[in-house]
């Protein structure tokens, strides 16, 4: 048979390269320009007057490599949340046609599985891979090989369960970024103290305009990625809680619609 492309790993990559031209095109235009317009404002501002208070803006609290990094990865992650919440809100929808096409209370015997089958390979070929197609393939091969109607009902349970554990390990990569993104802000803070402590002899002579804009990167940029870190992981868990109702409800329906109606008979 021949390979799959990986979509999924393809999409990945170009997510990350479409957020990161966004992101970086965003920075280089706008972000830094008006950043550093409103410093020069500023600091115009502060020589003329001394007790001046200054202001913050948002673009300079934005402005800096971390921040712009925790920004990219915040879209990444966005883009892979949607492209999976997407293919689970489909899923969702099927659980609402009659993929059996059977008179309602008609009890299912062995000589019914492989008409029931045949409905199943008709399906569209993106609609077969999704999990309540297949789970019902699996129950009827099961009942057909076995006329055991528990056998059917272990295997709806079995492969429910090992497509949870599948859904769970794919959003490995999304709890990664949601990991990166604090971290990156540390990598900030870090850069920004140690440029900090490198200008403390200007501040011992009374100039602190360095040390208060490297405390500024330090301060700024984990501000930003915990922002982010906490809006990401409230989708993670949003996406994660859609994918786990997916597939309880994919063996209820399974087990009101097709196990509760299975009956044992002569095979065909």
């Amino acid at each position: 048979m021949p390979k799959r492309l990986p979509y999924e790993l393809i999409f990945q990559i170009f997510a990350l390269l479409v957020s990161f031209i966004l992101v970086h095109g965003a920075y280089v235009t706008v972000i830094r320009p008006q950043a550093d317009a409103f410093i020069g404002v500023e600091q115009v501002r502060l020589a003329e007057d001394p007790q001046y208070v200054q202001h913050r803006n948002f673009y300079v609290v934005i402005k800096d490599f971390e921040q712009e990094a925790c920004f990219i990865l915040m879209f990444w992650a966005a883009a892979i949340l949607t492209f999976k919440g997407i293919t689970a809100w489909r899923q969702r929808l099927q659980l609402d046609d009659d993929l059996l096409q059977l008179p309602p209370d008609l009890p299912i015997g062995p000589e019914d599985t492989r008409q029931l089958t045949k409905r199943l390979d008709e399906l569209p070929a993106p609609a077969r891979t999704f999990l309540l197609p297949k789970a019902l393939r699996t129950a009827i091969g099961r009942f057909a090989a076995t006329r055991n109607v528990q056998d059917s009902a272990t295997a709806v349970r079995d492969l429910c369960g090992s497509e949870g554990d599948r859904l769970e390990s794919e959003l490995s990569i999304i709890r990664y970024i949601a990991w990166a993104i604090p971290s990156v802000g540390f990598i900030g803070t870090v850069r920004g103290i140690g440029a900090a402590l490198s200008q403390a002899n200007r501040a011992v002579e009374g100039d602190i305009t360095g040390v208060t804009q490297s405390l500024g990167v330090a301060f700024n940029s984990t501000f930003i990625a915990l922002v982010i870190s906490i809006v990401l992981m409230f989708f993670i868990h949003q996406l994660q809680l859609m994918q786990e109702r997916l597939v309880l409800d994919t063996e209820s329906w399974c087990d009101s619609n097709l196990i509760s109606r299975l009956r044992t008979g002569p095979l065909p």
